[in-house]
Parts: structure tokens; sequence; C-alpha cells
């Protein structure tokens, strides 16, 4: 018959084990030293194994076979210790899980920032986490595969979704610093652009099917994901739009430059919270919804940014995302 060892007799393992002795054990424990002798016999008896040494030496010692189950006891009774937080966390309302679409366009170092102080608010919160492009993180959300959404395109009014504006981002056009496009040394038409590649992410959840936004050359390559594309107009193979929090370094730093372009609508724009309207959150995800929104709202505006990194001022033009 397999060893079906109890909680009660891991945690009276795991006390004499820590306390150095039966009577020390005890003394934890608030059981006479005879119970906790006889619940660790037990214990050996189903294992089929001694577990300490107890023989010729003052103090019980672990034998090697002891040793090793320690480690088995110490990760069953913590899982357990996990799970009964849990099991409280939820009958106070606490989340067991929270599931967070995230757009590109918000700045990654304001997600780690929050997500680290979620994880220590909240560490019986399991987190599920999915970046994406343009339409991803409002389809998720209306699909009920997300609890919240935070991201900058509003494709369409649903009367089954919450929005709260939390914050603000804008795109900027860019190319590598050896492009062509970075060395005209003015402003640029859109003639000068045209016949240059342009690289444009694809929205992947079909809600923009038929809708261009930004886009002006008439060469492009489209790719899955706002990564690929950054590190392809890096890499000197066309020019595109990428979020001021993603081009910013590579800017300050020479890889990448700003380019003048009248013709790129790359005015501020906000940032939404989206929910279900059915779906109410708990502590957690309202924690985060406001967490975001303080660190969001801070984030340098369209024109503070464009100062900071020397690029000229000029009007802005009507909101628009690529």
């Amino acid at each position: 018959m397999d060893a079906n060892p109890t909680l009660d007799q891991l945690q009276v393992f795991l006390a004499v084990a820590e306390t150095g002795s039966f009577s020390a054990a005890s003394r934890v424990l608030n059981r006479a030293q005879s119970v906790v002798s006889y619940t660790i016999g037990n214990l050996e008896a189903q294992l089929e194994m001694p577990l300490f040494e107890r023989s010729g030496a003052r103090q019980p010692k672990l034998t090697e076979a002891g040793k090793a189950m320690l480690t088995d006891a110490r990760r069953i009774v913590a899982d357990l210790q996990v799970m009964r937080a849990r099991a409280k966390s939820i009958k106070q309302g606490l989340e067991a899980e929270l599931s967070l679409a995230l757009s590109v366009m918000v700045p990654s170092d304001a997600v780690v920032a929050e997500l680290r102080e979620f994880r220590d608010r909240f560490p019986s919160v399991s987190l599920n986490l999915n970046v994406g492009e343009l339409g991803m993180v409002m389809e998720m959300v209306i699909a009920g595969k997300a609890d919240i959404g935070i991201g900058g395109s509003i494709l369409r009014q649903d009367d089954s979704l919450v929005m709260q504006k939390i914050g603000h981002s804008f795109m900027i056009p860019v190319a590598a610093a050896e492009h062509p496009l970075a060395k005209f040394g003015r402003p640029l038409t859109l003639a000068d652009v045209r016949e240059e590649v342009q690289m444009v992410v694809k929205d992947m959840s079909g809600l923009t099917k038929g809708r261009d936004f930004n886009v002006l050359s008439y060469k492009t390559w489209r790719v899955g994901d706002i990564a690929t594309k950054h590190q392809l107009i890096k890499g000197g193979l066309g020019w595109g739009g990428l979020p001021a929090s993603v081009a910013g370094k590579d800017i300050m730093n020479g890889s990448l430059v700003a380019l003048d372009l009248q013709a790129y609508e790359q005015s501020q724009y906000p940032l939404y919270a989206m929910r279900r309207t059915a779906n109410p959150l708990g502590p957690a995800g309202r924690w985060l919804i406001d967490a975001m929104e303080r660190r969001l709202s801070t984030c340098p505006s369209h024109g503070d940014f464009k100062q900071m990194l020397g690029i000229e001022s000029r009007e802005a033009l009507p909101q628009a995302a690529e």
C-alpha cells in the first residue's frame, strides 16, 4: 500500500527537525512529548524508513532518508499554506486570478513598476498577461478572455464595456540613422516617403480590417507585432511609427532618428482601461487600474517628449495611431 502521510504528521516532522528535539517540538506544538514521538513513529512506519537516528545520541539526528524527506515535507506544507491563503482571499472577495491585456503603446517601464508592486500587494493572485497591437486588447476584453484591457485604440463603441481614461501616449515616425530619410536635413514631404518601404503592424484581431492608420508609402512591409517592426526599422530596412516609449532610448542614443514629417499624424492620444460591464472587478483589479492611472497620468506629454529629444515643435495634428 502506498504511503499516505497526513498533513499533521508532516508538520510534526518539520517541528522536530527544526527544533532539534522531540521535547522542544512538543513545546512548540503544545503537545505531549509522547504524542510527538508516536506521530513520528507512525510516519516512519508509513514511509517504511527511519527519519531520525535515535540510538547513541542525546538529540535525534536526521537520517539521509530523513534529510531527503524534509525537503518534500517543507514543499508540501508551504503549498498548503498558499492554498489556504488563496481560499481566504477568495472568501474575502480577492480575485484568485486576473487576466490583463496590454497595448504595446503602454510604456513598459510603467508596466514593470506597477506589476512589481502588484506582486508584493497581492501575492496570492495569479496574473495572466497578454501584450498585443491595435484591436487585440478590446477584442480580448469583449470576448471575456481578459478581465482588464489597457490600450489606446477605441475601434468601436461597445455598450458592454466600461471605459476609463487613465493616461496618454503617442506615436512618432522614425528611421535608422543610416536610412536615406534620416539624412535629408530638412522637414520631409509626402513625396519624400512615398517610394520608401514603410513598416506597418497588421491587426491580428480583425477589428480594423480594411483600415490603415498613417500608412503613407506605396511600399509596405506588414509585420505581426511592434517588436519585429522596431528591429526592422533599427536595421535600416524601412521607416515607420513607433510608440514614444519604445523609440525614445534609441532616439537619444542616435540609433534611430525622429523624422520631421508633417503628413504623419503623431499627436498625443488617450490610453484607456476597459472591462466588461458584466464583470465587476475585485480589489486587485481595482487597485491595478488606479495604480496604472497614477503612473500614466504623469508621463511626459507629446510636446515635452519632443522638447526633451530636441525635435522641433509643431502644431498638433488630429488623433491617429499606426
